[in-house]
C-alpha cells in the first residue's frame, strides 16, 4: 500500500497544500495521472468549489482530479482509480457519506490493489481503524465510526499539546489518554500542523519539520522525530 497521511491542508498563513508540494511531487510522480477525489467531507462550501481548489494544486503536478460526486456510478469510478484524494472538513460527514454510498470496502480493495491513497485532517482520520479520535463535531451520526481501516493505528490530526490559558477543560492529550486507555493495545499517533505519514508497502516515515507524539494504552507518550520510525 501507499499511503500519504496528511494533518492539515493549510498551514497558519500558508497556502492551499503548499507546504506538502515537495511531498506529494514525490508521492506521486511525474504526471500525467488522474485521482479521484473525495469531497465528502466539506459541510460550509459546496463539493464543485472543493473539487476545483484540489484541481488546480494537483493539476501544477501534471495530475487531473476526477470528482466522485460527479460520477454517475460512485463504486466504479472507485475500482478505477489511479490514485484516491480524500479532502479535510468534517469526519463524521465525510464518513456518514462513504458509509452510505457503500464506499468503505470498495476504497479499501482499490488502495490494497495498488491504487495511491491521499487524505488530509478527516481523510487522514479516515484511513484509520476508526474515526473516534477525530477532533470533530458529531453533526451527523453515521452508522458505525469503523472507517477504512488501511492502517492498524490511529491518527489525530491538527494535534497539539498546547494547553489554553485560564480554560478548565481536557487537553488535547488527555483525551487521547482516554480513548488509549478505554480501548486496550490501541496506539494513536498525533500529527502536529505541517506534518505527514507516509507508507510505503510497509515501511513508515514521518514527514515534516516537527516531532509527532505516540501514545499508548499505558499512557505512555513517545516524542517521534521526522524520518523512518515503526510502532513499538
Amino acid at each position: 500500500m501507499r499511503l500519504l497521511l496528511l494533518s492539515n491542508s493549510t498551514n497558519y498563513g500558508g497556502t492551499f497544500l503548499g507546504h506538502a508540494g515537495a511531498a506529494l511531487r514525490d508521492f506521486l510522480g511525474s504526471g500525467p495521472g488522474e485521482a479521484l477525489f473525495v469531497p465528502y467531507a466539506a459541510v460550509r462550501f459546496p463539493f464543485d468549489e472543493f473539487a476545483q481548489k484540489v484541481a488546480d494544486r494537483f493539476g501544477e503536478f501534471g495530475w487531473h482530479i476526477r470528482p466522485i460526486h460527479r460520477e454517475g456510478d460512485p463504486r466504479a469510478a472507485v475500482a478505477a482509480a489511479q490514485a484516491i484524494v480524500v479532502g479535510g472538513g468534517n469526519t463524521f460527514q465525510l464518513v456518514h457519506r462513504l458509509q452510505r454510498e457503500e464506499l468503505i470496502e470498495p476504497i479499501r480493495a482499490r488502495v490494497h490493489a495498488g491504487a495511491a491513497y491521499i487524505g488530509w485532517s478527516a481523510g487522514a482520520n479516515v484511513a484509520c481503524p476508526t474515526i473516534r479520535t477525530t477532533n470533530d463535531m458529531p453533526i451527523v451520526e453515521p452508522p458505525s465510526f469503523n472507517a477504512l481501516g488501511l492502517v492498524p493505528f490511529q491518527i489525530n490530526p491538527h494535534y497539539t499539546a498546547a494547553r489554553i490559558p485560564n480554560h478548565g477543560g481536557e487537553t488535547r492529550v488527555e483525551r487521547l489518554l482516554e480513548f488509549v486507555t478505554a480501548n486496550p493495545g490501541a496506539h494513536v499517533i498525533g500529527l502536529p500542523e505541517g506534518t505527514m505519514l507516509r507508507v510505503d508497502d510497509g515501511g513508515m516515515q514521518l514527514l515534516g519539520e516537527r516531532p509527532a507524539v505516540l501514545l499508548d494504552t499505558n499512557g505512555e507518550q513517545q516524542q517521534v522525530a521526522p524520518g523512518p520510525f515503526q510502532l513499538r
